[in-house]
């Protein structure tokens, strides 16, 4: 298995490491070409255009968009119906990420000025929130949990999940998670016809004022489109792993965590850091001996390939350095004194500290949310969160004394800028 390796000493370190990290965000003009088609016909026909996706795409058979709702009562029994093993480690990951996300919830706040002006800031939640679900051959309730659950404990009042379900075929854990998460209306929908019908509304499909979720670079492209109609969570690039390591980690342990992003697609990225030369050839004997054993080992080897490396840095300083120029969606801190070191990091989506923090917890079950920054984005954006989910207000009351001396300062900047109808809608205020 051919693993990139290079140092950062290297001459031409600065150069290997851009063309690493390259990745080409254009949309594909044939897939935008498809999508704003659907999204032209879906605001046109509704629920109409919707069926007609959705039994094409799918290879279903609806007689009606009404009929590809899921009912209450069909959540619940996927729920109760579940392994108790299952069931039981669904609710743990919910409660755990609830009581993470319940931290976040901000509050409206306002003050009072020596003249009676008050200023303030009002917090409000989203009415109505989309959340798209992949579905087909694979399923991730992970992604229902972290999309609903922040939206749920923001106070969103309805939230409309949709998922498709090729040939008809439902996902039990997803429709549990949807039935934990408490969602109010689940469609058996998907690709840009099921972002058209979130955005636009349809007949049965209640137009929602932001859609969050994950999907393909249909649904993506969608998204972009759709933006500013809605607003839109982000749209995600691969998946991307960042390790610093002192060397001392069991190089099993790394080379797995390497995987655990890597098996996501051939366009995920797995990178390695560390001062150690020797342990970066025991993770490559690792990983060459332990991906035989994945069952998504072909994914796994043409990641590495083609966008995966081994650096070996001069030392933790410089690997702090160059992570925070990678601005990673997940960062591994596998070293001594974790907490320590993360002062040194600037950008990332998430960071998992030491060396029992292995990303998979973070997929899952720790509690922050698993929906992050990509692209090196991470250095001026967050992971999804409740915020994501309320909305700010800003509170103005201007008494009548304060008003004698904002109006002056209003009216002069006014007239400065030729508006003269402002200033004059100041000065009109001002005490004869």
């Amino acid at each position: 298995m051919d693993i990139r390796r290079f140092s950062s000493t290297d001459s031409d370190f600065d150069s290997k490491l851009k063309a690493l990290l390259a990745f080409e965000t254009a949309q594909d003009d044939s897939i935008d070409l498809v999508v704003a088609n659907i999204l032209r016909d879906v605001k046109k026909r509704g629920d109409a255009s919707v069926l007609e996706y959705t039994n094409r795409f799918d290879k279903t058979n609806a007689s009606s968009l009404a009929s590809l709702e899921v009912p209450h009562a069909e959540l619940k029994q996927a729920l109760d119906n579940l392994p108790n093993e299952q069931r039981a480690a669904l609710q743990h990951a919910a409660d755990r990420v609830k009581k993470y996300h319940e931290k976040q919830v901000m509050t409206s706040w306002n003050y009072t000025e020596d003249d009676g002006t008050l200023l303030g800031q009002k917090i409000t939640a989203l009415d109505r929130v989309g959340l798209y679900v992949p579905g087909g051959k694979a399923a991730y309730p992970s992604s229902v949990l972290m999309n609903a659950i922040p939206a749920k404990v923001a106070g969103v009042k309805e939230l409309i999940m949709v998922v498709p379900t090729p040939n008809g075929e439902k996902n039990a854990l997803v429709l549990a998670a949807a039935a934990v998460c408490g969602i109010d209306r689940v469609f058996c929908i998907g690709g840009a016809q099921a972002v058209a019908a979130l955005a636009y509304g349809t007949e049965t499909v209640p137009q929602v004022d932001k859609i969050v979720g994950p999907g393909n670079a249909y649904v993506a492209a969608a998204k972009r489109r759709v933006f500013g109609v809605v607003g839109i969570d982000m749209v995600a690039g691969p998946s991307e792993i960042l390790v610093i390591c002192d060397g001392k980690t069991n190089p099993d342990w790394v080379a797995m965590d390497l995987f655990s992003q890597a098996e996501h697609d051939e366009l995920a990225q797995a990178i390695l850091l560390s001062p150690d030369a020797s342990f970066l050839d025991e993770v490559t004997q690792s990983i060459c001996r332990l991906v035989e054993e994945m069952p998504r080992k072909d994914i796994i080897k043409t990641s590495f390939q083609d966008r995966g490396a081994l650096i070996l840095v001069c030392d933790l300083e410089e690997a702090a350095e160059i992570s925070n120029y990678i601005a990673p969606e997940h960062l591994e801190l596998s070293l001594e004194n974790p907490l320590e070191f993360s002062k040194k990091i600037k950008h990332a989506g998430a960071i998992f500290m030491g060396r029992d923090t292995c990303e998979a917890l973070g997929d899952y079950c720790a509690g922050p949310n698993h929906v992050l920054p990509t692209s090196r984005t991470a250095r001026f954006s967050s992971p999804l969160g409740v915020y994501d989910f309320q909305k700010r207000s800003s509170m103005i009351m201007v008494s009548s004394d304060g008003a004698q001396v904002l109006g002056k300062v209003a009216a002069t900047l006014a007239y400065g800028e030729g508006l003269h109808a402002h200033a004059r809608s100041a000065e009109y205020r001002l005490k004869a």
